[in-house]
């Protein structure tokens, strides 16, 4: 069973088709990528998986569940985490806060204990603020930790994103262009924490990127989208080697723009 199914998904707005019988499938363990031209539809789909739409028909099945049926606010729980396009902190409060916050579905404890801090309360907020710190340590974050997010340079501000996403311990990461208005250095260094956190962490990962050369090299399976449909997917390889592709990003058969 794939850890992610997503079948026949249809997505309209006013009468304007946005997805059109849109299905793949994200394997457990590995890094898989949306990719197309502008307008395709890619982060729609990551909108539907994540509950911020509501397509009008299909199916989205998280570790066999549907997920259709569970509210946006739930999927966390269900091990479902997400980033987005444009940079969505709270700026205001520190970078150990906003991981903080990433926590919250993690915290059990009720109103009762938070209101008043007592024992209960107390002990599951030390044992997620190690957890917190594990991440801010791994993610090279331990001098910003109490700085406020808002004051951190733009690619800071897109790890300390990538961060409270990886807070909540999700099974499931979705990453809607991550290294987006980054330069070269801060590129490469996005790519290998989103490695490091497949491969040392065992978060599988679903990845909208515009960099052709981070999604061909780091990813095992890849999906194209145009006009809200899907027009190939396969591995890196088969991508890159498929004239429609080619045709949809280019006009031509140029591959260069791929990585190849």
């Amino acid at each position: 069973m794939p850890l992610l199914d997503v079948s026949d998904i249809v997505l309209t707005f006013k009468g304007v088709a946005a997805l059109v019988d849109v299905g793949f499938q994200v394997e457990e363990g590995e890094i898989a990528s949306l990719i197309g031209p502008n307008g395709a539809g890619k982060t729609s789909m990551l909108n539907c998986i994540s509950g911020r739409y509501r397509p009008e028909s299909g199916s989205i099945r998280l570790d066999g569940r549907e997920l259709l049926r569970v509210p946006a606010h739930k999927r966390t729980s269900m091990g479902l985490s997400r980033t987005f396009q444009n940079i969505a902190l709270f700026k205001g409060l520190s970078v150990l806060d906003n991981l903080m916050v990433g926590r919250h579905a993690r915290m059990p404890y009720g109103l009762l204990a938070s209101l008043f801090y007592m024992g209960p309360a107390r002990r599951e907020e030390d044992l997620h603020r190690r957890r917190v710190e594990e991440i801010i340590d791994f993610l090279n974050l331990s001098p910003y930790r109490h700085q406020p997010a808002g004051l951190l340079p733009y690619g800071l501000q897109k790890r300390v994103e990538l961060g409270r996403a990886l807070a909540a311990e999700p099974k499931l990461l979705l990453l809607d262009e991550p290294m987006a208005g980054m330069n070269l250095e801060e590129t490469e260094e996005m790519a290998r924490f989103v490695l490091d956190i497949n491969e040392e962490w065992g978060v599988t990962v679903l990845l909208v990127e515009h960099d052709m050369g981070v999604v061909m090299n780091i990813s095992r399976r890849v999906v194209v989208l145009d006009f809200g449909q899907v027009l190939a997917q396969g591995s890196p390889g088969e991508v890159q080697a498929d004239p429609k592709v080619l045709a949809a990003y280019l006009g031509s058969e140029d591959a260069t723009f791929l990585g190849r």
